[in-house]
């Protein structure tokens, strides 16, 4: 309308659409639309007005949140315009201005009909209010409009919070039906923080911290570490590598478990010393920290590097390393019969293993059927096992050697 538009503003439109028209008609249209209306939110805080007219108020009182903290109060301007424009004196306004001020809705103020109300019914219903407008309100406002545009609607379809999966559903189904070329739907609550709220809600601001730290990512337990006591039983060892001689001491608990150990190292010089001291004392920490001795073997065992070689312990009569010997030392002491056969451990004696309880003798049972199907042979491998030289498959572990399950050779031992 000219009367309403600045002339040079209505002849820059004018110009601007007959130019698109003519470059439309010269080099045709790629995903263009003649009108659309855009952000109808955005748009009414840039242009300082309640509302475009497509999108409700979100409330008459609401409050956002600020980037660099704290909190603005919103509040709506059209509320006395509209109570004057429906009959209400000055004096009535002011009271019921009053009353929405002090209580952020209109719902319950002096003076105000309760067939006026539907008048001042916003998105979302108001914290000390029941009163709002239904989200299929939003489908047909938009359903009204799209006849006239072009292109698409960006308007929100504000729902409640009790709102259903089956609820958005059909609010889809439903633009659909109407022709509406776009929807978009808000849930109040979907988001631990939302811009604009209807109330300073501090039980809803304590319930969304309690649930994000319910919902972050719980710490590991730490765990405690159990010292020895002052007087500990303990066990000394002496060794043998290759003419390399130490002793290994193991501080033992009162449930016989290890706790710590000490290593020295004789005529060798004060690096190795210190090196063993220092290795020494991180595997008592784990000890006590609660990492299984077995952890600590399967990692350490057959360990290589120098010096290496025959030892006096008729156990393990082959040593890779220090370390091999000392942890396997270990296991032969304080791990039980299947551990020990796992990692290479020589018995000399039979191994008995004492039942915790003495339960009555089972009964005997009778020998299954011979199966024709063949025996399947399962094992555990060594990471360090070497390749065979004769066919190239892994070896497994059989005593301190290796052996062949593919071709029956072996690293050496009969």
């Amino acid at each position: 309308n000219p009367a309403h538009v600045p002339l040079p503003l209505l002849s820059a439109a004018h110009d601007a659409w007959d130019k698109a028209c003519q470059l439309g008609d010269l080099y045709g249209y790629r995903n263009a639309q003649a009108t659309v209306i855009a952000p109808t939110g955005t748009i009414g805080f840039m242009m300082d007005c309640d509302t475009t007219g497509i999108e409700p108020d979100i409330a008459l009182v609401k409050y956002k949140k600020l980037v660099g903290g704290g909190m603005l109060k919103i509040v709506n301007q059209t509320v006395p315009i509209a109570l004057r424009r429906i009959g209400y004196p000055e004096v009535q306004v002011s009271e019921i201005l009053q009353y929405i001020d002090e209580n952020d809705t209109i719902e319950g103020a002096p003076h105000l009909r309760p067939d006026d109300l539907a008048v001042f019914d916003c998105a979302f219903k108001p914290a000390k209010g029941s009163r709002t407008i239904h989200y299929m309100g939003h489908v047909k406002m938009m359903a009204a409009a799209q006849p006239f545009i072009s292109g698409a609607i960006s308007k929100t379809v504000n729902m409640p919070e009790q709102a259903t999966a089956e609820d958005i559903m059909e609010v889809y189904l439903e633009g659909w039906r109407m022709g509406l070329k776009a929807i978009a739907i808000y849930r109040d609550g979907s988001k631990r923080s939302q811009p604009l709220n209807t109330a300073l809600d501090d039980k809803k601001t304590a319930r969304t911290i309690a649930v994000a730290a319910s919902e972050a990512p719980s710490e590991p337990a730490r765990a405690m570490r159990h010292k020895l006591p002052d007087e500990r039983r303990a066990i000394t060892h002496k060794f043998d590598i290759q003419g390399h001689e130490g002793y290994i001491t193991v501080g033992i608990y009162e449930d016989g478990t290890p706790g710590e150990i000490f290593l020295v190292m004789s005529k060798e010089g004060s690096t190795i010393s210190g090196l063993m001291d220092a290795f020494a004392t991180s595997i008592s920490l784990a000890l006590q920290y609660g990492v299984p001795l077995e952890v600590l073997v399967k990692k350490f065992a057959h360990t290589r590097f120098e010096p290496s070689g025959f030892t006096k312990n008729p156990e393990i009569p082959i040593a890779k390393s220090i370390t091999d010997y000392i942890f396997r030392w270990l296991a032969s002491k304080f791990l039980s019969g299947t551990q020990q056969e796992d990692i290479g451990i020589i018995r000399r004696d039979p191994i008995v293993e004492i039942a915790a309880s003495s339960a009555p003798a089972p009964a005997p049972v009778k020998p299954a059927p011979a199966d024709s199907s063949p025996i399947k042979i399962s094992f555990v491998g060594q990471e360090d096992a070497p390749a065979c030289s004769d066919c190239g498959s892994i070896m497994i572990r059989n005593g301190t050697c290796y052996k062949c399950l593919n071709c029956g050779s072996t690293s050496g031992c009969s």
